[in-house]
């Protein structure tokens, strides 16, 4: 991938890679694991040759760490209420044991995560929802797990916002997560400066606004070499590099495992 400068990032070698591993606990129980895709649905969407893809810190977001996918399709309803009855899980299709259900009430949906994570020492996972990939009606619940010590599972939890119906699909994603350094937070002192006391920053800070402000200005106005350009690239140089930022999981399972179908009906 190329950084900020244009030039090509290196792979770290192999010697300097963390573990993250996920441990299938039942035999006849799994569910896909991928590196987070780029792309969305609504990006794709947006005028100006999908200009959302110029966004770099949004792209990157969008595929930082790994998802787990939906095994089946699913219905689900919620009358409002906070009795866990009031919340319904219909299954329209898909094989396997159906991980979504109503265990906590309040609107609250649970998937079952049939994997045990464990992260090296002092290393965290951080589990949310998927990035930039918003869901009417339903938000995603956030936690951060410490994985290098726990021997126990997670679930991943989505509150409905309302009373309503909304459905996941085969294949869509419904888990997001990444490692992080625990203590990264705790770690960091904290200061409130005036820009204007830091002399370069400051003059490059003038210079770049004084850019954008002018490259507006005659995209407005219709100048012909600008409306050619489209948009500024001096901050992105590689929103364009599909190339993805996690590694596949490698399968250490039994072939008895490994040969079984995952279900995987990707959802971009």
């Amino acid at each position: 991938m190329k950084t900020a400068s244009g030039r090509k990032r290196k792979a770290p070698p192999a010697e300097s890679l963390h573990k993250l591993v996920a441990y299938q606990i039942h035999e006849d129980d799994f569910a896909p694991i991928r590196p987070a895709h780029r792309e969305r649905g609504w990006m794709d969407e947006t005028i100006f040759s999908k200009f959302a893809y110029r966004c770099l810190p949004l792209v990157i977001a969008n595929q930082y760490g790994w998802e787990i996918l939906s095994t089946h399709h699913i219905r689900v309803s919620w009358d409002g209420t906070s009795r866990r009855e009031g919340l319904v899980v219909e299954n329209l299709s898909g094989d396997g044991r159906l991980h979504a259900a109503s265990h906590f009430g309040l609107g609250v949906l649970t998937f079952q995560i049939p994997f045990l994570f464990k992260t090296p020492g002092g290393w965290n996972l951080m589990v949310r929802g998927p990035m930039n990939r918003p869901k009417d009606g339903i938000v995603a619940l956030e936690g951060v797990v410490e994985t290098d010590w726990s021997h126990a599972t997670f679930t991943m939890n989505w509150r409905f916002t309302r009373a309503c119906t909304v459905e996941f699909g085969l294949g869509e994603p419904i888990c997001h997560f990444f490692p992080v350094p625990r203590g990264a937070v705790e770690g960091f002192r904290t200061e409130l400066r005036m820009l204007e006391g830091e002399t370069e920053l400051n003059e490059k800070f003038k210079k770049w606004s004084e850019s954008r402000d002018w490259f507006l200005w005659a995209l407005g106005k219709l100048k012909p070499d600008v409306v050619a350009k489209g948009w500024q690239k001096d901050y992105l140089q590689a929103a364009k590099d599909k190339k993805l930022l996690a590694q596949e999981f490698v399968d250490q399972r039994p072939r008895n495992e490994s040969n079984q179908s995952d279900g995987n009906h990707e959802i971009p």
